[in-house]
């Protein structure tokens, strides 16, 4: 027996695995798919055509899968992707893509969204990631695995955040975001690397001095952008593997940023 709420409104068409729990008051569209173990918490609405994994959990009132909210999207067909055990606390929005773009906003797995948070059409969010409370995400932002968006804090359209970043409460972004970053401040200013994420996740000594390095070429070394990328791609020659593949990761960064690098 599927466990929905009496007072739940779940179409007919939408496909929910077996075991999926909806409470009471939720709404969920004919597009929707769900797979085993997801929760769905009252008054939550999950509509468009929006495609969830297993194991997560939709705490009450969360939009989920809304028209995006972009003056050009004209009704067009488009998509959100949501992956396994991802935690959504209360009041989040998450907004379909538009056809201007890749037509997908993306969610990866493993990442917790806790109040308000708003993640707009056509992002991308990698895995095990944390928003606290109101972080928000123009349209076709990127941000990478193990990123920490503090509360309030809030990225302009088209930014990347790389992997491990961590962004401080407040903080505006209208720039990208190289990779281990630690920032904060309106405008953002970077204040070194995020030593203590890295640390717990594991990042030995000799990858969290190469990384400091690569910091300093890009922020402390009075070097151009240009000069920083030759800089750091000399140094990377340097290390071995496992240390070289974290100044690559900011090098490969820097090399693809389009709004210039938050200084």
């Amino acid at each position: 027996m599927m466990p929905i709420h009496s007072t739940a409104l779940v179409d007919p068409q939408a496909q929910l695995d077996s075991s999926v729990e909806v409470g009471p008051y939720a709404i969920i569209g004919p597009h929707v798919r769900i797979a085993s173990g997801t929760k769905i918490g009252s008054h939550v609405v999950i509509d468009g055509h929006t495609t969830i994994g297993r194991d997560n959990h939709f705490h009450a009132f969360s939009s989920i899968g809304g028209p995006p909210q972009d003056k050009k999207y004209g009704g067009e067909i488009t998509y959100l992707e949501i992956g396994d055990r991802n935690l959504i606390r209360e009041f989040c929005t998450f907004n379909c893509g538009t056809a201007q773009d890749r037509g997908i906003t993306k969610i990866g797995n493993d990442n917790w969204f806790l109040a308000y948070v708003h993640i707009a059409h056509d992002c991308t969010v990698g895995n095990h990631t944390i928003f606290s409370n109101n972080a928000a995400l123009a349209g076709h932002v990127q941000i990478g695995d193990w990123v920490i968006m503090s509360g309030f804090s809030a990225v302009h359209q088209f930014c990347k955040i790389g992997a491990h970043a961590f962004v401080g409460m407040n903080t505006s972004l209208t720039q990208d975001v190289p990779p281990f970053v630690l920032l904060s401040g309106n405008p953002a200013q970077a204040h070194g690397v995020n030593l203590e994420g890295l640390k717990r996740r594991g990042f030995d000594r000799a990858q969290l001095n190469a990384i400091r390095h690569a910091y300093k070429l890009t922020y402390k070394s009075g070097l151009t952008l240009e000069e920083a990328k030759v800089a750091l791609h000399s140094y990377e020659e340097t290390l071995d593997p496992a240390a070289a593949s974290q100044v690559s990761l900011m090098r490969e960064f820097l090399n693809e940023s389009t709004r210039g690098i938050v200084r």
